[in-house]
């Protein structure tokens, strides 16, 4: 039981009266200075801090900023570094359509600011308002700083973190200064990369010719030996020629970096001595995250962004960028006060009936209120911001089923994507969905519009279940080895619309896949709770590593199999860094806190015999699959007899060598054919001449027993050149070998055969 004094205390933060709380002074010591300065009226567009030459030929910077429903805005300037900055107080005193803005003279690039945002603080209706914290401007360009190594510290908090009282801590303010403890915005001049920008030409690679490639900017860049040590683990480094060299060899269009918005680590990660390795808890939707620059934070990160993006334009490959529109770092009520939260958190954040809490479609806590038009407007700048000066090529997007909700439900008429349909700029750029959230009906895979393009998980189980034998029948692997019809073959929507996976950053990696049966996720330090049990693997014997030669070219071999079936599937096919080389995380499932050796590539891999093997034919596939646009299809299969022989553009096979039945499909098997027609291409070159290509029948055995296979013979071909044998170690030269149709092959145990038709 709390004494009178205390529960009095507490019904007077219920009330929205905040009680007395720790003071600044007696907290922290002597407080730096804090002076005033006055801003002339300025403009309320564009939102942010922008360098310009104002009124009368006087160069400065207009500061503008969306707090609806607050009572008064001061602009924060420090003059220096660290705790002891000078803070200069601004107050905003123009308001146009809920906007506080100011021009203040003198202020140039380099400067590094913040807001006070003052109004209510009445945690059960939702207003939050709390001057004493300082926060972030949500259209900051550059972050300086960092949060605390050790923790988020008590004073980063807009309620009193340790009250005694634990069921309405939030609802006690905390009147202490954050200005010391939190990062700074930096103001950034614009044109400062103008001229060499204009030098830049996109890809523009078509969605069909696409091959993604998921990598993090720094741990694919921080052991790479061929990147000089003060570039490794940074933008300048992913730019670096031994990089790019690495992405040219092996075939891949365009790199999707994990998440490179200004990002925050979570407290119980610091106290655990982790962080937030992955990046998914935004908090600076224009600002590239600081840590991954080697030029500094006080600006430079932006012109080293700009430069990474036009060398790798250069090299042929475009750049999406992996984007957390869902939640922020703030978390729900407990979470830290940092940026929105303190600006308006009823206008930024979608509440419960019971508004002192959080509606949470994320598991973050969280779910940023996109239908309020100020939500929907940030983000779109965003969004625009990074295409139009910052040179992205596309975007996918965390958990964008949270984002296509109106009130409550997934709605695919939703502001957001209505919007995004009309935008000049946002519907000509590579748009991916992770289409699925946490909530009720958040599963939405096959259902975005045109334009969208989806990770298909779909993809990813149906193959990871037939190559470890669990699959029922194979109707479900014909449907995703040929585009996904069933899912996309709607609206206009291509074979395309498939971002076909195997594996992804979260889960095992490849390696992993077929050498663990279960996670092992014990380093995070949550009891191996975290990540998911529906791993869908097979170790193949033997749990983890092993000396076993057998085990070890079995696990060789599926590897082998799964990049094959990937990289000659119809759709867009997605590699995760260092999967080309056997990269192992040491059966972790869930390395997002893992900044060590666990999640960076390592780049002695193509030394050894497991990645020597696997990126030579890595590097095979994808060459076929540049070369043959039978593999790389624009239109789905018809599956009809075509004149004059009545060939089917897409037949599928039995070991027999007749047709496939209705029956066939529903009768258990592990063996799978299908025969790809390069007679029978729909659309045209760009001369408008009719494509044409070779044809091929692709072979796919997943027993433990090999298994007779009749090649069919004509009219579908007369013999067959095979081009790719997964059974055999080394791929860096074809096979060769010709086989007459109709013709018995001994199909070795788990392995793929791709042949071609030869006429």
């Amino acid at each position: 039981m709390s004494s009178a004094a205390e529960q009095e205390t507490v019904d007077e933060g219920v009330r929205g009266a905040p009680p007395r709380a720790p003071s600044a002074a007696g907290t922290q010591g002597r407080r730096p200075a804090v002076r005033a300065a006055l801003a002339w009226p300025g403009t309320p567009t564009p939102l942010g801090a922008r360098y310009r030459v104002g009124p009368d030929g006087v160069a400065g910077t207009n500061f503008a900023l969306w707090a609806g429903g607050a009572e008064a805005v001061e602009l924060c300037l420090f003059d220096g570094l660290g705790p002891s900055a000078a803070e200069t107080r601004v107050p905003l005193t123009e308001l146009t359509h809920e906007i506080w803005h100011g021009f203040v003279p003198g202020v140039g690039p380099g400067t590094r600011y913040g807001y006070r945002v003052h109004g209510r603080w009445d945690p059960w209706t939702g207003a939050r308002w709390n001057p004493a914290k300082l926060l972030l401007d949500p259209y900051a360009r550059a972050v300086d700083g960092d949060y605390a190594d050790l923790g988020l510290p008590p004073e980063v908090y807009g309620h009193v973190r340790d009250w005694p009282q634990q069921h309405v801590a939030d609802t006690v303010r905390d009147d202490r200064d954050s200005a010391p403890f939190v990062p700074k915005g930096v103001v950034v001049h614009d044109d400062a990369d103008g001229d060499e920008w204009m030098d830049d030409r996109r890809p523009k690679t078509p969605w069909a010719d696409s091959v993604i490639y998921e990598v993090h900017v720094r741990g694919f860049t921080r052991l790479h030996p061929g990147i000089p040590e003060e570039l490794r683990g940074t933008y300048a480094g992913l730019a670096h020629p031994a990089a790019i060299e690495h992405l040219v060899g092996l075939g891949v269009t365009a790199v999707e970096l994990l998440p490179v918005h200004q990002f925050a680590h979570e407290d119980h990660l610091l106290r655990r001595g982790l962080v937030n390795y992955w990046g998914y808890n935004s908090i600076g939707y224009f600002a590239p995250h600081g840590a991954y620059a080697a030029s500094g934070t006080a600006g430079q990160q932006v012109g080293e962004f700009k430069r990474m993006v036009r060398a790798l334009h250069a090299a042929g490959i475009e750049v999406v960028l992996d984007v957390v529109y869902n939640h922020t770092a703030e978390a729900g009520e407990l979470g830290p006060m940092l940026s929105l939260r303190g600006i308006d958190n009823r206008g930024y954040y979608r509440l419960q009936a019971d508004a002192r809490r959080y509606a949470d479609y994320t598991g973050c806590g969280n779910t940023l209120h996109v239908v309020q038009p100020h939500v929907l407007r940030l983000i779109t700048d965003s969004l625009r911001y990074w295409v139009t000066e910052m040179g992205v090529d596309g975007f996918r997007f965390d958990l964008a089923a949270a984002l296509a909700r109106s009130m409550h439900d997934v709605d695919m008429l939703s502001p957001f994507l209505a919007v995004i349909a009309q935008d000049p700029v946002l519907r000509r750029v590579k748009l991916i969905a992770e289409p699925w959230d946490v909530g009720n009906g958040g599963y939405q895979v096959g259902a975005f519009p045109p334009l969208w393009t989806e990770w298909n998980d779909r993809y990813r189980d149906a193959v990871r279940d037939f190559w470890r034998g669990t699959l029922p029948d194979v109707r479900d692997l014909g449907y995703r080895l040929s585009g996904s019809s069933d899912l996309y073959a709607w609206g206009g929507r291509r074979p395309y619309a498939s971002i076909n996976f195997v594996t992804a950053h979260d889960g095992f990696t490849l390696r992993d896949l077929v050498s663990y049966q279960h996670k092992h996720n014990e380093a995070n330090g949550e009891g191996n709770r975290d990540g998911t049990h529906d791993n869908r693997s097979w170790n193949c014997g033997a749990e983890g590593e092993t000396d076993d030669p057998g085990i070890n070219a079995l696990r060789r071999r599926q590897m082998r199999n799964l990049l094959t079936t990937l990289l000659l599937s119809t759709g867009v096919p997605m590699l995760v860094a260092g999967d080309e080389m056997g990269r192992t995380q040491g059966g972790s499932n869930n390395a997002y806190c893992q900044d060590n050796e666990v999640s960076w590539v390592d780049w002695s891999l193509p030394e050894q015999e497991t990645g020597r093997g696997l990126l030579e034919l890595t590097r095979r596939l994808l060459a076929l699959r540049h070369t043959h646009p039978v593999l790389r299809r624009r239109a789905f299969f018809s599956g009809r007899p075509q004149a004059p022989d009545g060939l089917r553009d897409l037949a599928w096979f039995t070991p027999q060598g007749t047709e496939m039945n209705e029956g066939d499909w529903y009768a258990p098997s592990a063996t799978l054919a299908l025969y790809l027609s390069g007679r029978d291409i729909p659309g045209r070159d760009a001369r408008g001449a009719q494509v044409t290509d070779d044809s091929f029948l692709m072979i796919l055995h997943a027993a433990a027993e090999p298994v007779d296979f009749r090649l069919p013979g004509p009219p579908w071909a007369q013999a067959y050149e095979l081009v790719v044998d997964t059974s055999r170690e080394e791929q860096a030269r074809a096979p060769g070998t010709v086989h007459e149709g109709g013709a018995v092959v001994r199909m070795p145990a788990r392995c793929v055969l791709l042949l071609r038709v030869r006429t």
